[in-house]
């Protein structure tokens, strides 16, 4: 019986260990970090969510080896994401990269996906009622 409390504290601090990393990219595979990026992102504000996005993707499109994809994004938070991000943006459209020949700035680009992303979402939820649905309807009037 003396033995429960000692490994209840252990497993107690070994969850607390495991914890603490969740704001950050778990990088030791694609799968991983991938995964890792998921999560963080639902739990991020609408408003930041975005540039996360955005900034990992855009690493992601400018690192195409895995290893050195994962040694950059590993270990990071979403705003060092973002800075990264903005900074591979800036290289690539002083290089004249094609794709960012169209947004005069990274806020430009980020509010056309933000723009785009609002569009989507409001299509989505504007879904035309069948009119065979209303008559397959099990709710009963009992008045």
């Amino acid at each position: 019986m003396k033995k429960l409390p000692a490994l209840l504290l252990i497993l107690s601090c070994t969850m607390l260990i495991a914890c603490n990393n969740g704001q950050e990219i778990n990088g030791r595979s694609t799968k991983t970090a991938y995964r890792s990026v998921k999560g963080i992102k639902e739990r991020l504000p609408s408003e930041t969510r975005i540039q996360f996005e955005v900034a990992f993707w855009t690493i992601r499109d400018a690192n195409k080896d895995d290893s050195k994809f994962l040694d950059l994004v590993g270990g990071k938070t979403p705003e060092e994401i973002i800075v990264l991000g903005k900074e591979i943006y800036q290289q690539r459209k002083d290089t004249g990269y094609q794709a960012y020949t169209q947004y005069s700035s990274w806020e430009d680009m980020i509010n056309k996906f933000g723009k785009e992303r609002n569009d989507q979402e409001n299509r989505v939820g504007k879904k035309k009622e069948d009119p065979k649905d209303k008559a397959n309807n099990v709710l009963y009037n009992l008045q």
